[in-house]
């Protein structure tokens, strides 16, 4: 293990929800939205870009799992799922995470262009 995965708050995991071999689920700390989920990567790893095939199914495995839960748990009327890879994009703890945010009706004036919303002059189209 590496000095940054030493000190990375995702190869110590707290909290899990869901888990497979390879992945796990967990609340993000500082929520967009009730409910928001989090899907790490056991393995430290910074770009999504360079998961494993097995990794990414593994991901998206929990994706779903997590879901499901959500839907049951705050009856979301929609999602937002999103990976930051990079600093230039937003990602501010190199490890690999999926954000799964559950979206409702009236959390924001205006919901077009959803992720697009990442660089607000283009999120209207």
């Amino acid at each position: 293990m590496s000095d940054h995965a030493d000190n990375c708050p995702f190869c110590k995991p707290d909290g899990i929800l869901f888990e497979n071999e390879l992945a796990y689920a967990k609340p993000d700390k500082f929520p967009v939205n009730p409910g928001h989920l989090l899907i790490i990567p056991r393995r430290h790893i910074a770009d999504f870009f360079l998961t494993t095939e097995a990794e990414k199914n593994a991901l998206l495995s929990l994706l779903d799992k997590a879901k499901h839960h959500l839907d049951g748990q705050y009856a979301p009327a929609g999602y937002n799922v999103g990976i930051n890879v990079g600093e230039v994009a937003g990602q501010t703890i190199m490890h690999v995470h999926l954000h799964l945010i559950p979206r409702y009706r009236g959390d924001m004036d205006n919901p077009r262009g959803g992720v697009r919303g990442v660089i607000p002059s283009r999120q209207a189209y």
